[in-house]
């Protein structure tokens, strides 16, 4: 299935990428061909930072891919077709410590050179190197309303990953 994509530069992404993150959902996954882990994401961000092409994405450290985006160097933005509704929902809503993603979605894991992991069922695959972390602090809520997303104090840390690869079928 590999064939089937091909590399392009991220400005010819045609979609409309508050769609294709807040709608579609993505899986964002870090580890490598031993040991990796996915999970379903609605949250994020596609721009220009520090003269690179770069996205952002929030994990909370209570998910288990927390411990992978740590250790990792890179990580894969992977979005599908529709039909795959149901495994994102299941990679969201099931976590890795206690199931194999994979064997339960019949997702089809590729490495890339670097090392990355994405799936042969995906449409769009965006590899990124990790170039910034923040976690999220309470305090510079402006918007009180903002609390309310976090009843167990689970403050997401955002990761800025600079796109250093782009494929799409």
């Amino acid at each position: 299935m590999t064939s089937e994509f091909k590399v392009i530069n991220p400005d010819r992404i045609v979609d409309n990428t508050f769609e294709l993150i807040r709608d579609d959902w993505m899986l964002i996954t870090a580890g490598n061909a031993e040991s990796f882990n996915t999970m379903t994401a609605s949250w994020g961000a596609f721009g220009e930072l520090w003269n690179k092409k770069a996205c952002f994405c929030f994990v909370r450290p209570t998910r288990h891919t927390y411990g992978f985006m740590e250790k990792a160097d890179t990580f894969t933005l992977t979005f599908f077709d529709e039909k795959y509704r149901d495994v994102l929902k299941f990679c969201g809503t099931k976590s890795g410590r206690d199931v194999d993603k994979v064997a339960q979605t019949g997702l089809s894991p590729i490495t890339t050179e670097s090392g990355s992991i994405y799936f042969a069922e995906a449409r769009l695959v965006l590899e990124c190197r990790k170039i910034y972390f923040q976690d999220l602090d309470p305090e510079h809520f402006i918007e009180s309303g903002i609390h309310d997303e976090y009843p167990e104090k689970d403050y997401h840390r955002m990761y800025i990953g600079e796109v250093i690869s782009c494929l799409s079928r």
